[in-house]
């Protein structure tokens, strides 16, 4: 059962994520982009910390949703940007047209990277002393 509640945690936290970088881009106004993604920073750090990795959990706090949003917000506010309506957007049916076909090249590229194999693994050929390389490691033996 806790493996359940973690599951259902993480994908929260990670719905709540992608929910956030959405309405990142989708707003108008740079301060309440910056508050959502302040919000998109402190759900990835969830998932950083869920992931047991703890300290880039905490340089995900510290780091971007603190000092980087703070600089991002001072300049925001130095240059006066708080009015939606003055922003420049791209709208209309070319904006529109141009960010679809984007959107399925990108989508084209998933599609063909995930029907790939992996290659196989590196083995490395005949003339190598495997336990020079064991004991020097792969650079020490060549450097030798």
């Amino acid at each position: 059962m806790p493996n359940f509640f973690y599951q259902v945690v993480f994908y929260l936290f990670g719905l709540i994520a992608i929910a956030s970088a959405i309405a990142f881009v989708t707003r108008k106004s740079p301060v309440a982009a910056a508050l959502w993604l302040v919000n998109t920073m402190f759900c990835l750090a969830a998932l950083y910390v869920m992931l047991e990795a703890h300290f880039v959990g905490v340089i995900q706090v510290l780091v971007y949703a603190g000092a980087i949003m703070v600089v991002f917000l001072f300049v925001v506010m130095l240059l006066n940007l708080g009015q939606p309506s003055e922003i420049a957007d791209i709208r209309g049916k070319w904006g529109r047209l141009v960010a679809g076909l984007l959107g399925l090249a990108l989508l084209a590229q998933v599609a063909a990277l995930a029907g790939k194999r992996l290659p196989e693994p590196f083995t490395p050929g005949g003339g190598y002393d495997a336990v020079r390389v064991q004991e020097l490691g792969a650079i020490g033996s060549i450097a030798q």
